[in-house]
């Protein structure tokens, strides 16, 4: 998807908020509490951070938020600071077993969203009576500190809808790719300013061990979706020793570079369409008559033929292939959704748009009024860039793109050139891309969805086995994570670890 496609990874906690179910019931906590530090020694620079005390106020639906200081860049805790929103439901019962920290993914999914406005999505009911659900914005997200990129949304817009000159993977094509996304990059450096070069995931891992102090836990209990995955690995990886119980649901294998994540990507959402085929052959309203074979030809002549000639919305933009593979994605997270993707084929084979652009606008988080609710597009490819640049070489992305294309017949060519993103980025990478052991970890489990499109389940295998102390839980099934919305076995496995500390003795093979 132009600048976003080097790691396609997992929006789906984020983009589903509208399709699920909301908060059902809530009794008030008392107002204007305050947090209780766990006061631990740390380095003098680092002491004002750690133990800040927390104001929570009553914020809406019954919750209460408050707002933490965190210093802009860790290696000068004396320089300019940033805040970091917090929100939390406290634990229903008196068995209270300490603070639960979720994150819902992207990287530049809203934490303090997820929980306010669907905890019974994120959290069960077994975990909301034992733990404070606490959700967070990472730094240059939303509610916190954020990274900021256009002062008009026609801008965003521009570099999210507009279709490139020439042929994809063409040096017209690259030349203009390489130029939108040098353009988008400088104009955040020019709004954001020093963040930007400061909301990598190790910074925020840091950030996550500095709020786990300052809501009194000794130890970190933590529930990470898709991108969350790789935060709580990074977190480990740093703070071994103050793991307490962690749940990783729909792993991000932090090895894998740029080509092997998107062709493990690419392969995932193929398959996944493949099981939206076969399901759509028995419904009435199924757009595709043939077989499976047959219909995802149909599908990638589709994509083909919109990059030649693109349908024209009400609103003025046009749909090319890059916004109807966001379209086509978004419903591929969950199979619930499949209905959608019955509409959205029917629709676009009729010649209408709107239906499509509806569904791309959701992924992007863009209002029926053309604004952008948050910024996780902005945060989103902020973050992934200075987790990994790559290089650009063009030589190099044109062979890839003809493996991509070979191991993905329909989603490959649509994935390919990601190449033109994060090397033009103004900020240089700070992570390297290598195996996570977090020697020294208390347990950690790791669930795996066998048919999981954005993060396959071949990562969460990997990063059960490289963990010091992974533990892998399977769900066999359809869609992106599993916890709260597949079945029991994986619910009261997830539930029994995070309460109790039980490890499975083997995978249970939900």
């Amino acid at each position: 998807m132009r600048g976003r496609t080097a790691v396609v990874v997992a929006m789906a906690m984020v983009v589903l908020l509208p399709l699920s179910g909301c908060v059902s019931w809530f009794m008030p906590p008392a107002a204007n509490t305050t947090s209780t530090p766990t006061g631990e020694d740390v380095a003098a620079g680092l002491t004002p951070f750690y133990e800040q005390i927390l104001k929570w106020s009553n914020c809406d639906g019954g919750m209460q938020c408050s707002t933490a200081t965190a210093p802009l860049d860790w290696s000068e805790p004396g320089g300019e600071s940033i805040e970091l929103a917090l929100v939390r439901q406290p634990a229903t019962s008196s068995a209270r077993v300490g603070s639960l920290l979720v994150n819902p993914g992207g990287p530049g999914g809203s934490g303090v969203d997820f929980v306010k406005d669907s905890v019974d999505y994120a959290t069960d009911k077994r975990l909301q009576s034992s733990f404070d659900i606490v959700g967070f914005d990472p730094r240059g997200v939303n509610r916190s500190t954020p990274v900021t990129c256009y002062s008009d949304p026609a801008e965003l817009d521009s570099y999210l809808y507009d279709i490139l000159p020439g042929t994809p993977g063409s040096d017209d094509w690259i030349a203009a790719a390489n130029a939108s996304t040098k353009q988008f990059g400088e104009r955040c450096l020019e709004l954001t300013g020093p963040l930007l070069g400061n909301v990598d995931t190790i910074s925020a891992a840091r950030d996550l061990d500095m709020l786990r102090a300052v809501l009194g836990d000794t130890t970190l209990n933590y529930l990470g979706y898709s991108y969350g995955t790789l935060l709580g690995q990074v977190y480990a990886d740093l703070f071994p020793d103050k793991t307490g119980r962690l749940v990783l649901d729909g792993a991000v294998d932090p090895a894998s570079d740029d080509f092997e994540g998107t062709a493990t990507q690419a392969q995932g959402f193929e398959s996944a369409l493949r099981a939206f085929l076969e399901d759509c052959s028995s419904a009435e309203d199924c757009p595709f008559p043939g077989s499976v074979d047959a219909s995802m030809t149909t599908i990638r002549t589709l994509l083909d033929s919109l990059d030649a000639s693109p349908i024209a919305s009400d609103d003025g933009r046009e749909l090319g292939s890059s916004a109807m593979f966001t379209a086509i994605i978004l419903p591929l997270y969950n199979a619930d959704n499949w209905v959608s993707l019955r509409e959205l084929f029917t629709s676009v084979f009729q010649g209408d748009a709107s239906y499509a652009f509806q569904l791309a606008d959701t992924y992007n988080g863009r209002d029926p009024d053309g604004s952008y609710a948050e910024n996780q597009t902005e945060a989103f490819i902020s973050i992934n860039c200075l987790d990994a640049h790559g290089d650009g070489d063009v030589a190099q992305m044109r062979a890839e793109a003809a493996e991509l294309a070979r191991l993905a017949p329909v989603f490959g060519p649509q994935m390919s050139w990601g190449g033109t993103g994060c090397p033009n980025w103004p900020v240089p990478a700070k992570r390297d891309r290598a195996p996570i052991l977090a020697a020294g970890s208390a347990d950690i489990l790791v669930v795996g969805t066998t048919n999981d499109p954005a993060t396959p389940y071949k990562w969460a295998q990997t990063v059960a086995a490289t963990l010091e102390k992974g533990h892998l839980v399977t769900f066999d099934g359809e869609g992106h994570t599993a916890y709260n919305k597949s079945n029991d076995c994986v619910n009261d496995a997830v539930d029994e670890f995070l309460i109790n500390g039980t490890v499975p003795a083997t995978d249970p093979l939900c």
